[in-house]
Formats: C-alpha cells, sequence, structure tokens
C-alpha cells in the first residue's frame, strides 16, 4: 500500500517511516514543512537508497494544493504533523491554533475527498489535562491546559468529526511522552543529555516534581501500526508504557549516565500552567495485542549512547537555534 505521512521529517514521524519500511512492503511519501523541528536529514537514507520506497515532497499541511497534488494515489494517511512545544504554543499560541486545527481540517477534507481507505490522525495524551491519581480513559472529558494541547484536543474533535459527517475512515491515538534517537534537541531528554555531553548545566523547572509516562518511540510507533492495522473507525486509543517518573528522577538518571553531578542542574521558574501529572490507561491498545518491547531503563541509555555517538546530526541543530 501507499502511505502519505506528514511531519515525518521530524522525531516521532522519522522514526515511524524507518521501523515502517524496515517491517512491511508497504510505499510511502514523506510530507513535511521542514520547519525548524523537521529535518531532511532524518529521512535522507531513506529517500535516497536507490530502492523507490520512500519519496519526499516539502509541503504545508495547512496548504490545501499542496497537500492534495502530493496524497492523490495514496490508500493510507498517517498524520503526525503538528506544532507539539508547550514552550513555543505559549510564546505563540496563533502558529499552534493554524497548524495544528486549521492544518488537520485540510489534511481530513482532502483525504476524504480523494477516498482514503484509513486515516490515522496522532495526538497527544496532553489533551486530557493533569491528573493526581489514576489514569485517563479514552472517553475521559478533554482538559487541556496548554495554547498546544488546546490545539491538538481541536484536531482531534475536527478528525473524529469527519467520521459521523464524511464517513472518513479516522481512528486517533494519544501517547505518551516519547523518547529515542533524532528527537530534536529542545525537549527534555535530548536537551539534557546534550548539553551534560558538552558539560554545560540542565534547566529544571520548578521543584521538578512533574510526572511524565514515558515511551519509547519504537514502542509507540508499533502501536500506531496495531491501531491503523486492527482499530475500529472513530475510535480513540491510548497509548502508554507506565514509566512513570518524576523530571527531577530522569535529570539524575541522565546526569549518572553522562558522568555528571548534581551540581550542572540549575533551578528555573516553573512552566505557565504546567501540569503536574500525564497517565493513561492503555487497556484498549493492549487488547488490540500491542505490548512493549523495551523496558526504560535499557531504552533510556540506548537514547543517551546513540546522542553520543551522533554530535554530528545535533550539534548543527543545538547551533541553528541559540543564533
Amino acid at each position: 500500500m501507499k502511505y502519505f505521512v506528514t511531519g515525518a521529517a521530524g522525531f516521532i514521524g522519522s522514526n515511524y517511516v524507518r521501523w515502517l519500511l524496515a517491517n512491511s512492503d508497504h510505499t510511502v511519501t514523506v510530507f513535511d514543512k521542514l520547519t525548524y523541528a523537521g529535518n531532511y536529514a532524518n529521512i535522507a537514507d531513506l529517500v535516497e537508497d536507490g530502492s523507490g520506497r520512500c519519496a519526499f515532497v516539502q509541503g504545508d499541511i495547512c496548504d490545501r494544493d499542496a497537500v492534495e497534488a502530493a496524497m492523490a494515489g495514496h490508500e493510507v494517511v498517517v498524520h503526525f504533523a503538528a506544532e507539539s512545544h508547550v514552550d513555543r504554543s505559549i510564546v505563540d499560541p496563533y502558529a499552534f491554533v493554524h497548524t495544528n486545527v486549521f492544518g488537520t481540517n485540510v489534511m481530513c477534507d482532502v483525504a476524504n475527498r480523494q477516498g482514503v481507505e484509513r486515516f490515522v490522525h496522532i495526538s497527544t495524551d496532553e489533551t486530557y489535562g493533569s491528573i493526581d491519581e489514576g489514569s485517563f480513559h479514552e472517553l475521559d472529558r478533554l482538559g487541556p491546559r496548554s495554547p498546544y494541547s488546546a490545539a491538538k484536543a481541536g484536531s482531534d474533535l475536527i478528525a473524529l468529526s469527519y467520521v459521523t459527517t464524511y464517513g472518513l475512515p479516522v481512528v486517533v491515538t494519544r501517547c505518551s511522552n516519547n523518547y529515542g534517537p533524532y528527537q530534536f534537541p529542545e525537549k527534555l531528554i535530548p536537551l539534557f543529555t546534550t548539553n551534560l555531553l558538552d558539560g554545560k548545566s540542565v534547566p529544571l523547572y520548578g521543584d521538578g516534581g512533574n510526572i511524565r509516562d514515558w515511551i519509547h518511540v519504537e514502542d509507540h510507533n508499533r502501536a500506531v501500526q496495531v491501531v491503523l492495522e486492527r482499530g475500529d473507525v472513530g475510535e480513540v486509543y491510548n497509548i502508554g508504557a507506565h514509566n512513570e517518573i518524576t523530571n527531577r528522577e530522569i535529570t539524575y538518571r541522565l546526569l549518572e549516565l553522562c558522568g555528571r553531578d548534581d551540581s550542572f542542574i540549575t533551578p528555573v521558574e516553573d512552566r505557565l500552567g504546567h501540569d503536574r501529572r500525564y497517565s493513561v490507561d492503555i487497556g484498549r491498545i493492549t487488547e488490540l495485542g500491542w505490548s512493549l518491547t523495551r523496558d526504560f531503563e535499557t531504552g533510556l541509555a540506548e537514547t543517551v549512547e546513540w546522542y553520543r555517538a551522533n554530535r554530528d546530526w545535533w550539534e548543527p541543530l543545538k547551533a541553528r537555534v541559540a543564533t
């Protein structure tokens, strides 16, 4: 089958395409605007390997004509493209609403008109908001608390509305925090890892007690494929790993893996509206036959080693952001 994958020059999308090509006979068109977080180097080897199984089109999901031209002839859409960094959404919420909500509507409209066989919309556990105890289920009320998570919640509702109104075969996934190779070095694990490898301090928000559930990007993408192939149209599937850990605890693990001590921690003022804890129930995705393949300790150590071995990938990105 021909897959149309948006945002696949970014972190999760590029890892998904890499995994899909290695584990199937499908062909892929990567559609990516190449914003600051989109990096052609993430997929260059796949596009240029001579197999013809992976093509690249630079384009904006908000540009209906570009999406229509590039999507033609594809049976499956996997929609990763989104503005995704909470801090940036606080500074410029307009960009997040435009890309995540309007862009998703463009994607759904074009996919519906072209009659695609499956449309997977990739979302986030942040749409549920913060929870002190227990875990969110798919039917729980959404309670986003940042412009980023609100825009993603809006995009979820747009995508799901196309099921009822137009019959578009949409499924939605909401995943917890991802880690692994090729993650843009502004998110916690790659930022802290690369800073520590360079002998620089790491900025820890507030008291560091915010809790996140961390899943390796490959386990996430395996779950996406399970939902694509076995999930029910119009349904939402949570994806998580039950690796709940505070930001302070993960900072200390990264200090140990990078050979640094706690003098490298710089406390900073807490983020506005910083959610305290995320947790999702993964019963529905488990019932589809999915399970984890990586434990957190092993996956985190592998991830640090990947950044240690791939300075040529992340150093130019950090220099670009700094300027």
